[in-house]
């Protein structure tokens, strides 16, 4: 059965060809009304086939590509696919010591528009938008088909309600409780796995500060790299809780000399610091995003500056500042323009160490730089 066909209006050829996985609705010379999920053809402004993708009805992303053949046999390259995304992370990783981990990351595994992590065997999907839900259909049976994770459950993450569904995984030996029914993410955000170890093995004899810690991720790889002291701080009252039974599932101590617990507003808790006087010798900011869209980039910006001024203001002299963001709307050279901003407003200075993204299982396409989101800047404050 032949396909419904779209035509560029634009000369988006080169870029298609190259691997750039979307279609913009305003690209396209007249918008059809099609179901979501159909399967169209993409014809390049000269009227040559170009891609086969699916087709979203109301995104600003018309249609999402799945390849440059013409003759492509969906259903085997979603299973083959699947598989070469899940080997390319076993390949990599040590199963007695992770079991949580990314399996599909969209775009760059070439299966946009969904996500898909694993917890244990439990795996959790995110789809991006009603093309992408309608495309894949009954993507838990093709999950759970694949042999070598084991997957005996799958959870839609808009649909997972708010039942309870609490289990502990492990990363890198470290001991996680996570409750993907109710918890953000699944109570750990993936993509900063190989940061935590970073923050670990370079955390011994420290007081350290975690911002924004969620459910204390590298406060817990700080700790049992041997910091001195850490300090938790998360506005959320059962994040807070969550990171304390963290620490305890790690046999860590939980006394007020060495572990801080703190719910609280993260800027409040710097001010606060402040005036007391306290100093770390090593801060970590990992904030929410604060762009959500291109028109918030300059409130999202004078946010950084903000929190990037009171945290280097309670780094000790020389000591590490270690700032992330997870907007894909400020790119790496702004992101460490507003720490460098923050810090000199805070009349010091930022020493530029390293500059890290997320880890192997949230790869970039080189066509595809929209996918680059995570920014970690690591550098010493004077």
């Amino acid at each position: 059965m032949s396909r419904p066909r779209v035509r560029l209006r634009k000369d988006l050829a080169r870029s298609i060809r190259r691997g750039h996985p979307w279609v913009y609705r305003d690209a396209l010379a007249q918008a059809p009304e099609l179901a979501d999920g159909a399967l169209v053809e993409v014809l390049g402004k000269d009227g040559r086939f170009l891609a086969t993708g699916f087709w979203d009805r109301r995104s600003p992303i018309a249609v999402r590509v799945l390849g440059t053949d013409a003759g492509l046999a969906v259903e085997d390259a979603l299973r083959e696919r699947l598989a070469a995304a899940a080997a390319r992370r076993l390949a990599r990783l040590d199963r007695a010591r992770t079991t949580a981990f990314r399996w599909v990351h969209g775009e760059a595994d070439r299966l946009p528009g969904i996500h898909v992590d694993v917890y244990g065997e439990v795996a959790t999907v995110r789809f991006d938008g009603a093309g992408a839900r309608a495309f894949y259909g009954d993507l838990a049976a093709l999950l759970q088909a694949e042999p070598s994770l084991g997957i005996r459950r799958v959870l839609d993450r808009e649909e997972r309600g708010d039942a309870e569904l609490v289990l502990e995984v492990r990363e890198n030996g470290v001991r996680f409780g996570v409750d993907l029914g109710r918890g953000q993410k699944g109570g750990l955000f993936l993509d900063q796995r190989e940061n935590r170890a970073e923050i670990g093995a370079r955390a011994r004899g420290l007081r350290v500060l975690n911002l924004f810690a969620y459910t204390g991720g590298f406060s817990l790889y700080a700790a049992l790299g041997g910091a001195a002291r850490t300090d938790t701080v998360d506005v959320a009252r059962p994040a807070i809780a969550a990171a304390r039974r963290n620490f305890e599932l790690n046999g860590l101590p939980v006394g007020p000399e060495v572990a801080g617990f703190h719910a609280l507003d993260a800027f409040e808790f710097l001010e606060q610091a402040a005036r007391r006087g306290d100093e770390y010798e090593l801060v970590i900011s990992d904030p929410p995003s604060f762009a959500k869209n291109r028109a918030g980039l300059p409130v999202a910006l004078a946010a950084y500056r903000r929190l990037h001024r009171l945290a280097a203001a309670v780094v000790a002299p020389a000591g590490l500042f270690v700032a992330a963001s997870c907007s894909s709307q400020v790119d790496r050279k702004t992101f460490v323009a507003s720490v460098e901003a923050g810090t000199r407003a805070a009349g010091r200075h930022f020493e530029l160490e390293a500059l890290r993204g997320a880890g192997f299982d949230h790869p970039v396409l080189p066509a595809f730089p929209e996918g680059e989101y995570l920014k970690l800047a690591i550098g010493r404050v004077r």
